[in-house]
């Protein structure tokens, strides 16, 4: 009998503990399920063939049950590459949990096809289509070839390199060394004067111009060689 007795309560803790873990591996389940959907809906819009892969829970998490979960994507958070989905249980039990993910993007990009040179038009021989996983690549790669139109590179690049938005510059519209016409404005009046650029600048950019007395000042660029001095 005291042998009997043993054995048996040597087996009420594993007794007591099965339907806790069971509960928990449903709740995984459902909190799997709404990373999944919050994904699918959310990815929609990314250029390229998506591909999501969600990693496992810690297995020291315990959920208690909840009717309705509901996903988010935690501030600071962005789905591209490594990432974090959080789902949260706002009643009855009043839980948040924390998912990794990984959202892998295949598409095109464009790469520079030679040497660049910066504050040069680009051209289409300039740049060639490469293909890989645009969010392994750096932040704010071009996959657009109409995104260069009469767009110039504000420093040199490599051959091979990718191509990003924060490279590219505006067309010149006042060049160093250019004849530039200096229009000043203010309250009741206006003058204009020739001068010498002494920098390049695209439209809105600053330059700084060479008046004919040897001053140096600096106004807003426009089309057409213009530099607008405002008091």
């Amino acid at each position: 009998m005291r042998r009997l007795l043993a054995l048996l309560f040597t087996a009420l803790p594993v007794l007591a503990s099965t339907p806790a873990h069971a509960q928990n591996t449903g709740m995984e389940a459902v909190v799997i399920n709404a990373v999944d959907r919050f994904l699918a809906t959310q990815t929609q819009g990314l250029p390229g063939r998506v591909t999501t892969r969600i990693g496992a829970l810690d297995p020291r998490t315990q959920l208690s049950p909840c009717p309705t979960v509901e996903a988010f994507l935690p501030n600071g958070a962005r789905l591209w590459g490594r990432s974090t989905v959080g789902v949260r249980c706002n009643a009855p039990a009043g839980w948040t949990v924390f998912v990794p993910v990984t959202v892998s993007v295949a598409g095109n990009y464009l790469v520079a096809a030679r040497p660049l040179a910066p504050n040069q038009p680009l051209q289409a021989a300039d740049v060639a289509l490469a293909s890989g996983d645009l969010a392994a690549l750096p932040a704010g790669v071009i996959t657009d070839v109409n995104q260069l139109a009469g767009k110039s590179l504000r420093n040199s690049i490599a051959a091979g390199q990718p191509i990003r938005g924060d490279q590219l510059i505006a067309p010149l519209v006042v060049r160093q060394g250019q004849p530039v016409k200096l229009i000043s404005q203010g309250a009741g009046f206006s003058a204009s004067a020739d001068g010498t650029a002494l920098s390049n600048a695209a439209e809105g950019q600053m330059a700084q111009v060479r008046t004919g007395n040897g001053q140096t000042v600096s106004g807003i660029a426009r089309e057409g060689g213009i530099v607008e001095l405002s008091y």
